[in-house]
């Protein structure tokens, strides 16, 4: 099968198949790219799944985008791109056209809370996944942990912190921590 046809047939498959946004569709689509098809390491769906999460635009799209890209260029990413977005807008259409009170319908609501819980264990199975993984490196243990226990505490105290300042903090403690890090390994210090 040319390669363009099967980006777009794994990522209109991924798109039909996933219910939840971006972050349910990271477990399918290391299981789809990384896993079946070798189109991308694991080690290059963490960074994606970190660029993609960093810039405009959904998550799922991004990683898409991306892979498609590096399968077959230009030509791919938006090939890629097309087939992860399409059956979104062809099931919301319908929906549009169809049932002006689509959650109403009991039998729907049900299932969109079914729906619900396994979105949410997509997306802890991804995370999962990614923790294994991960180099287990003092220092981002370290920075898991921090952002992890920051987070819990914004929530179960539900103090009002931007989300803009949040990942601006993150961003320059990093690059505090980046720096520190070349500085020390130029020096012939111990890496952190």
């Amino acid at each position: 099968m040319p390669i363009i046809l099967d980006l777009f047939l794994n990522f209109v498959k991924i798109g039909f198949f996933t219910f939840g946004g971006g972050y349910a569709m990271i477990s399918l689509i290391e299981d789809v790219c990384v896993s079946k098809k070798k189109w991308i390491t694991h080690e290059e769906m963490m960074n994606v799944t970190v660029i993609a999460e960093s810039t405009p635009g959904p998550i799922a799209i991004n990683c898409a985008t991306f892979v498609g890209y590096k399968q077959a260029g230009i030509i791919g990413a938006i090939i890629a791109t097309f087939g992860i977005v399409v059956p979104s807008f062809i099931v919301i259409f319908l929906v549009s056209i169809f049932l002006e009170n689509f959650l109403e319908i009991a039998i729907v609501a049900k299932a969109f809370a079914g729906i619900r819980i396994a979105v949410g264990i997509l997306i802890l199975n991804a995370a999962y996944k990614m923790i294994k993984k991960m180099k287990k490196q003092p220092l981002a243990v370290g920075i898991l942990i921090c952002a992890c226990v920051a987070m819990l505490l914004i929530n179960i105290f539900s103090f009002n912190v931007s989300s803009i300042m949040l990942m601006l903090s993150a961003g320059v403690f990093s690059l505090v921590l980046f720096t520190i890090k070349n500085t020390v390994n130029n020096k012939g210090g111990k890496p952190l």
